[in-house]
């Protein structure tokens, strides 16, 4: 895999060398709204982009953004690689075998107290859209962050936005990192197994994983994280979570590629706000609704809010977030953040 990711991310760079990269004056920063004519005269360009979860709601805008054909719009290839995890799509990152991730905001936060400069380009989600569930079975003992003590629970996997939740969340009533079990399960059918079979207590994940356990009964949801003024309510502030993110070092590289990219971002955070649930997931491959279309279809609905509708970073997230994260992270505790460096509302605000 590794491998296979190495050489894509070869042949992307070798695509915008050859093309002229952010170079080229027709790869200047156009707005979302030219024309198919007018994108037909940009540079082409390739870039590789590793998701955390292509059939995650928290990650629909990836997929929906290539069914739209706005990444063609601004005459750009994009390969959406399926990852598990966001943390792994960071790794592969940093590492140089893709040219952009997408995850959790948080994480360039986490890297850059490793000295590692990635920054967000445009922002997805403004709330985790996450759920901390509870199997049924143990409902009766797990009533909140203060019984996780002891307790086995689910994550996506070590180190990933749901692991530093979880975290966060204990440490809001004393309960240190090492006073519970992170157990990484993954999403989806190995989640619900987890929770079936009794390997996690509790765990932290997405739709429409929630509503298929709701629906059979095996869990409960113990805290909410799908909506912004959820989020608000159990964390504190506001926690921004899935977005673009790249190392800053290729940005600089590439200004009017990273243009051309915000700019299809932006017009699908937009297509969203102006459409209903049941239109979003007909343009999406129908195995997404994990067999049960209607059940995904009110996941979905329940779900809308957290989608950001401009793409730009709330006022004062980062600060909030970095306060969360030096409450248990010690990549970050105890050294000094330079908050500007791992983001930016530039692209998003010439995205017209």
């Amino acid at each position: 895999m590794q491998r296979t990711i190495a050489t894509i991310g070869l042949v992307a760079t070798m695509i915008l060398a050859a093309c002229g990269g952010a170079t080229n004056n027709a790869g200047a920063s156009p707005t979302a709204s030219a024309t198919s004519s007018a994108a037909a005269t940009l540079a082409p360009a390739t870039l590789t982009i590793m998701v955390g979860g292509l059939n995650k709601q928290i990650y629909l805008p990836n997929k929906l953004t290539e069914a739209l054909g706005y990444f063609k719009d601004q005459n750009l290839t994009v390969n959406l690689i399926d990852e598990p995890s966001g943390k792994d799509a960071t790794t592969a990152l940093i590492a140089g075998e893709v040219e952009a991730s997408s995850g959790s905001y948080d994480h360039t936060i986490d890297v850059a107290g490793l000295g590692k400069n990635l920054v967000e380009v445009v922002q997805l989600l403004r709330a985790p859209g996450e759920a901390e569930m509870v199997a049924t079975a143990k409902a009766n003992d797990i009533k909140g962050p203060a019984d996780f003590k002891g307790r086995k629970l689910g994550v996506t996997s070590i180190g990933s936005g749901t692991h530093g939740l979880t975290q966060y969340l204990a440490s809001t009533k004393g309960i240190a990192p090492d006073q519970f079990t992170p157990i990484a399960v993954g999403a989806g059918d190995t989640f619900i197994a987890a929770i079936k079979q009794g390997t996690i207590d509790a765990g932290m994940t997405t739709e429409p994983t929630i509503s298929r356990l709701l629906k059979t009964g095996d869990a409960k949801v113990l805290i909410d994280l799908r909506t912004p003024e959820l989020t608000r309510a159990a964390l504190g502030g506001d926690y921004p979570f899935i977005s673009i993110y790249m190392r800053a070092d290729w940005v600089a590289q590439n200004k009017g590629v990273v243009q051309r990219v915000v700019n299809a971002y932006v017009k699908t955070l937009k297509w969203i706000a102006a459409h209903s649930p049941a239109e979003i997931a007909d343009k999406l491959p129908a195995d997404y609704y994990a067999g049960d279309k209607d059940l995904y279809l009110s996941a979905l609905t329940g779900s809308m809010p957290m989608y950001s509708p401009d793409g730009k970073m709330p006022a004062g997230a980062p600060d909030f977030i970095l306060k969360v994260l030096q409450t248990y992270n010690k990549n970050v505790q105890g050294k000094t953040i330079d908050l500007t460096k791992t983001w930016t509302n530039e692209y998003v605000d010439a995205a017209k």
